[in-house]
């Protein structure tokens, strides 16, 4: 039988996204005509990965101008869907099942609603693209108590399972999460490193040389 004893020691993560799309209202107003854009706000799992058996409910906290800004989602999926004109900081508090024992998370995300460089091609965004702002981001549970541990054992989570490589389809607002892009950041920012170091010894170089020249 499991029970709330903590295991020392062990440290357990589940890969989560959170953030916003949005996509411009052109022309097709909401109740407030002021409004530019529809957006929607979430925090999901990999793979569309059912999160209710550790989630118990997120609350969003909208800014105050909206009716009710302090939003409750009780089931999957965890998002909202809302019109505005402005961008500001939502706050996103992960409440977890009461059988996990674990204290609720506060995130934050700032509702992005316009594209701030050109499209993947170098080109300028197209109008009635879409706006993707999504973060990965790992929920580490410390020492998790024996019965926490049974419920992500039951539900094959005791791994992150981040996909081995990109996502192939062709969804635009798909997030883009993957061992293999991790590996190719991790290799942009190598390169990166080895290309400043490089700059900084021929810089070096010079400066001894006008050095040894005066």
């Amino acid at each position: 039988m499991s029970s709330n004893k903590r295991i020392k020691g062990l440290s357990i993560s589940r890969p989560i996204y959170y953030g916003n799309t949005a996509t411009p209202l052109n022309g097709k107003k909401a109740s407030n005509s002021d409004h530019t854009h529809k957006w929607t706000v979430m925090l999901k799992g990999l793979n569309n990965e059912d999160l209710s058996y550790y989630i118990r409910k997120v609350v969003f906290r909208l800014h105050e101008t909206y009716p009710n800004p302090l939003r409750t989602v009780e089931q999957p999926p965890f998002e909202l869907t809302e019109t505005g004109w402005g961008e500001f900081e939502i706050m996103i508090k992960v409440h977890f099942q009461v059988a996990t024992s674990e204290k609720s998370v506060t995130l934050y995300h700032h509702l992005r609603l316009h594209p701030y460089e050109d499209d993947v091609n170098g080109q300028p965004w197209p109008k009635d693209k879409p706006v993707s702002s999504l973060i990965y981001d790992e929920l580490v549970f410390n020492e998790p108590t024996e019965a926490f541990k049974e419920i992500l054992a039951k539900n094959n989570a005791l791994q992150p399972n981040l996909p081995a490589k990109k996502p192939s389809g062709k969804d635009p607002l798909a997030p883009l999460f993957s061992v293999q892009l991790e590996q190719e950041e991790l290799d942009r920012l190598d390169n990166a490193q080895r290309e400043v170091n490089a700059q900084i010894v021929s810089l070096k170089q010079r400066m001894a040389s006008l050095d040894s020249d005066s």
